[in-house]
């Protein structure tokens, strides 16, 4: 077994604390065990990306080492966000389980399923969404953030078309069958670019976010596609209800590729905040007393001299 360090541990702690909201985190017992995507693409090692299990409990002779690996199926996926197969919150229903877990794959296009209820320390493959369904039944492409919606569905965000491009849409799949039911936005309303999303239905709205087009990233960064316009800036505002853009909200050159987006824990709560990766800014996006969304810069974090990388100064983003 491998140990992993005990910064990493204290990462994954404060991790699950933000991504789960603090009255969950309070209340509900100590997780002893995490998940995490391991990659290989882009190495020389030429082997499957996996999911490893790791012991958190403080108390277990095994902590912060991992315990079990799930090797995937294929080679070159790029395991990247994952997502829950049930949200109970949203369904006012506690008998509802977390025994599915989403792996989107960045650069294959597959969407694996994990069944992580039978044997938690011992996950095992459930179920493989192959390209060619999201390709045919939804015209995209590079699937990234899994959400888990209250009608029993889930949503993932895309990053590409087939075809490489740029294209933000979502692709909606069966909670139970986790079979393509197809696009949750409408014809035509994709986005220029995808990346991750939150939404907020008590305001009817969601907003999604850009990273670039797939053609660009695959294989590194190059400063000189942010120029030609190969990465975004923008955020997206959408109708919760009608699945059509409303708004477009340009963060200019300070809010170029921009990531991780969440609104405030509290579920009334009408404003969020956005990391940038390339300037190494936050915006805080917010709700107007006209209705409609701004955002405005918060944080700038500076950049650092580095050698043997793509920029002579690093953003903050990257070394965070």
């Amino acid at each position: 077994m491998e140990r992993i360090s005990k910064s990493c541990a204290q990462f994954i702690y404060l991790f699950l604390h933000v991504m789960c909201g603090a009255p969950y985190f309070i209340a509900w017992p100590r997780e002893e065990i995490v998940y995490l995507p391991c990659i290989y693409r882009n190495t020389d090692i030429q082997k499957p990306d996996y999911l490893a299990t790791v012991d958190i409990n403080p108390q277990s002779p095994n902590f912060c080492k991992v315990i079990h690996r799930l090797p995937m199926p294929n080679l070159k996926d790029e395991l990247h966000h994952s997502g829950w197969n049930a949200c109970s919150s949203c369904y006012d229903d506690p008998s509802k389980r977390r025994n599915r877990l989403i792996l989107p794959s960045l650069m294959s296009s597959r969407i694996y399923v994990v069944d992580v209820g039978t044997d938690p320390r011992a996950p095992r493959l459930h179920k493989i969404v192959e390209p060619i369904d999201l390709f045919w039944k939804c015209g995209l492409a590079n699937p990234h953030t899994s959400h888990c919606l209250g009608s029993g569905q889930i949503m993932i965000s895309t990053m590409g078309d087939p075809s490489g491009n740029g294209k933000g849409g979502f692709v909606l799949l069966d909670g139970k069958t986790f079979e393509v039911i197809g696009n949750w936005e409408k014809p035509g309303e994709a986005a220029p670019f995808g990346y991750d999303f939150w939404y907020q239905p008590r305001h009817n709205v969601m907003i999604s976010t850009e990273w670039g087009a797939p053609k660009a990233l695959g294989n590194g960064f190059n400063p000189a596609d942010v120029k030609t316009g190969h990465y975004g800036q923008r955020l997206h505002v959408w109708d919760w209800t009608t699945h059509k853009r409303i708004q477009t909200l340009d963060l200019g050159e300070e809010g170029a590729i921009p990531l991780e987006i969440r609104f405030l824990h509290n579920p009334a709560a009408a404003e969020g905040f956005v990391g940038c990766a390339l300037q190494s800014t936050i915006f805080r996006f917010y709700k107007t007393p006209k209705r409609d969304w701004a955002a405005e810069k918060v944080i700038q974090i500076p950049s650092k001299k580095v050698e043997g990388w793509a920029l002579p100064e690093m953003p903050g983003e990257y070394f965070k």
